[in-house]
């Protein structure tokens, strides 16, 4: 309902002049301008270069960020170490270092790709660490006691109570993926939701930039349900509260 009341302010506002129409145009001509890059091929186009970049840098950030955490977690002295060089990177935004990795990597699709590995990277490693660290100690010490080995207490302890943390940040670096890119694709790309919503402001073409707009919000909700839907099927073993 509330989807629903906010598409009806969206097109009747403009079309009773309480905004100005050329700025805000109403929500139905956004939608034949949607589905004019639909049928052109446009928006596929833009659509599969970002989710390419997005997902590229969204797996490298997970298949390096979880087996870190882990690593971090677990061993004290790992993370004393690499605790105040994580502090200063975690806290260093990543469209500020946008034009260095630009420098660095060229306008191509390298810097595109590391600027997402990089955003995408700190909240997964954080909330694994932070899991690994709060696994509950009694679990733990229970199954030292009978004797497992360090593989199979994270098989068996670890992994499991850590999956709704580390989802956590997973999601979050799901989110981050998309945004950052957005960002990165307005400089320099030649293809991308960035690309085609800069493109448009440029070319005063506004119900093409909304409707860019709009297909990142949809990818971006159906990026987190899916991870949602994984993380279920992950945790089927939690007793629901």
């Amino acid at each position: 309902m509330a989807l629903v009341a906010l598409l009806a302010l969206w097109e009747t506002a403009p079309r009773l002049g309480l905004v100005d129409a050329t700025f805000l145009p109403p929500v139905s001509e956004v939608a034949t301008a949607w589905w004019d890059l639909l049928g052109n091929g446009q928006l596929g186009q833009h659509t599969r270069a970002s989710l390419a970049r997005s997902f590229g840098g969204f797996g490298i950030a997970v298949v390096i960020a979880v087996p870190l955490g882990l690593l971090i977690g677990w061993y004290r002295p790992v993370a004393a170490l690499l605790g105040p060089l994580l502090e200063v990177f975690r806290n260093t935004a990543a469209l500020a270092l946008l034009p260095v990795f630009v420098l660095l990597l060229g306008i191509g699709e390298t810097s595109k790709v590391s600027i997402v590995v990089y955003a995408c990277l700190w909240p997964v490693l954080l909330n694994t660490i932070s899991a690994v660290g709060n696994a509950d100690p009694t679990l733990v010490r229970l199954a030292r006691s009978m004797d497992l080995s360090t593989p199979r207490l994270f098989q068996k302890v670890i992994l499991p109570s850590s999956v709704p943390a580390i989802f956590t940040g997973i999601r979050l670096a799901g989110a981050v993926s998309i945004l950052v890119l957005v960002a990165a694709e307005m400089i320099g790309a030649k293809a991308g939701l960035g690309y085609l919503i800069n493109a448009s402001q440029y070319n005063f073409a506004i119900p093409q930039m909304y409707a860019g707009i709009i297909t990142i919000s949809a990818v971006g909700v159906a990026f987190n349900q899916l991870l949602v839907t994984i993380e279920r099927r992950l945790s089927t073993w939690r007793v629901p509260a």
